[in-house]
């Protein structure tokens, strides 16, 4: 944006037109900006997961999610603000990269809460991969490393054709895993 408005200080005298389009440029960089502030902002701790727990947070994003997305959580209850930002975070993750790379019509959010251990999948009818020789990206060993820290473990199976399963479980005796 600095280039932008140096570019529009030099174009003002110069080129009146083209300074007047480079502002209308800046106003969507900062409003881009502004929306990518908010976004951060409530990915620190979404209000909304704060105030009604994982199945309404989660049911928030997939109705803005690019694919159809099922969320199955029934009674699952509160779990300690460690416990639900993991899956919550893990879960979007998850969102993220079948957007960008499954070329999947639909996706399903199962969460599941027995005897004081929470397990979540993240599954798609995407184009898949070769999980056996893909090493984990970036973002799938962000969410292993976010679990890993609450004692969990991430387990993820994909094969060509037939989709990607993300499955994922935090055992009792982890930090704030208590129901709420």
């Amino acid at each position: 944006m600095a280039i932008k408005l140096r570019l529009a200080d030099t174009a003002v005298d110069e080129d009146p037109a083209e300074a007047k389009e480079i502002i209308g440029e800046l106003h969507a960089d900062a409003a881009g900006a502004l929306e990518n502030l908010r976004d951060l902002a409530r990915g620190i701790y979404p209000p909304l997961l704060a105030d009604l727990g994982l199945t309404a947070a989660l049911n928030a994003q997939a109705r803005k999610s690019a694919v159809a997305v099922t969320v199955e959580a029934d009674g699952i209850g509160r779990f300690g603000q460690d416990t639900e930002a993991a899956v919550y975070f893990c879960c979007l993750e998850a969102l993220q990269n079948i957007a960008k790379y499954a070329q999947a019509t639909s996706a399903r959010i199962c969460l599941q809460a027995q005897n004081g251990t929470l397990r979540f999948t993240v599954s798609d009818d995407g184009t898949g991969y070769d999980a056996r020789h893909t090493p984990m990206g970036s973002g799938q060993r962000n969410m292993a490393d976010r679990l890993a820290a609450l004692g969990g473990r991430l387990e993820v199976r994909s094969a060509p054709r037939q989709g990607t399963r993300i499955a994922a479980e935090l055992p009792s005796t982890s930090s704030g895993m208590q129901p709420r």
